[in-house]
């Protein structure tokens, strides 16, 4: 039975009538039409569908929309700024961080959740917290070292 959802998606109110038991990730893809997230596996296995809620990063294959009622959701899509791309996501491009570039939305929200709550995380921290995504194209090292770079400017900009 459709019910109406109200949020926030990329700091904008959404109010959208549909039925309570679809994923998270199913109503930003198809209602919604922000396809950077993407559908991955499908049950949270692989970390594509990685978004912000409330500045906790999850899974949205695994979120009914029932359950996000009330919260602030971010996507890729909210990250950048004014036309400006993110620390993360320039960090990205710039160590070439990314090859088919499937999995980056997902690593990069995945990245930012872990930078929101550790903004001096170590590369073990890194590592450990980026174990929640796969990377086909295996660009471990430089979505690593890319996540670092971002951290260094993130705190530089704190900094000023």
């Amino acid at each position: 039975m459709k019910q109406s959802i109200s949020f926030k998606l990329n700091n904008e109110p959404i109010t959208i009538e549909v039925n309570g038991d679809e994923s998270l990730l199913t109503v930003i893809r198809t209602y919604l039409d922000q396809t950077g997230t993407k559908y991955g596996c499908g049950i949270g296995e692989c970390g594509a569908c990685t978004v912000l809620i409330d500045n906790q990063a999850e899974k949205a294959c695994m979120i009914l929309i029932e359950d996000v009622i009330d919260t602030e959701i971010l996507t890729i899509e909210g990250l950048a700024s004014n036309g400006n791309l993110h620390p993360l996501q320039k960090a990205f491009v710039s160590h070439d961080a990314l090859q088919c570039g499937f999995c980056t939305p997902g690593m990069i929200m995945n990245a930012y959740g872990l930078l929101k709550r550790n903004p001096n995380p170590t590369r073990e921290n890194i590592i450990d917290e980026m174990d929640a995504n796969l990377c086909r194209c295996g660009s471990y090292n430089r979505i690593v070292e890319a996540i670092q770079t971002a951290a260094e400017e993130m705190n530089e900009k704190i900094k000023l």
